[in-house]
């Protein structure tokens, strides 16, 4: 199986937001699982990324995204 994998930055619109996300597809893999991130946590995360390498490992790709956005992440971590 190939596992080599491209790492991308992207950017999901919901409405007027715009959430960010890392994407890593395999070249052919077996389909792909989508961490969403909320209050606590992120794709930054080293627990979520050590998790989505083992998946990829196994052939599968990652989308790890933040349900909240920048600013929203900066309130949480105040309040």
């Amino acid at each position: 199986m190939q596992t080599q994998e491209k790492e991308h930055v992207v950017r999901i619109q919901a409405g007027s937001v715009s959430l960010e996300g890392t994407v890593n597809l395999l070249r052919d893999a077996q389909g792909i699982v989508v961490f969403a991130h909320g209050s606590g946590s992120s794709r930054h995360s080293p627990r979520n990324r050590y998790v989505a390498g083992v998946l990829r490992t196994a052939g599968l790709g990652t989308l790890l995204f933040d349900l909240l956005t920048a600013e929203e992440e900066r309130q949480d971590m105040r309040t």
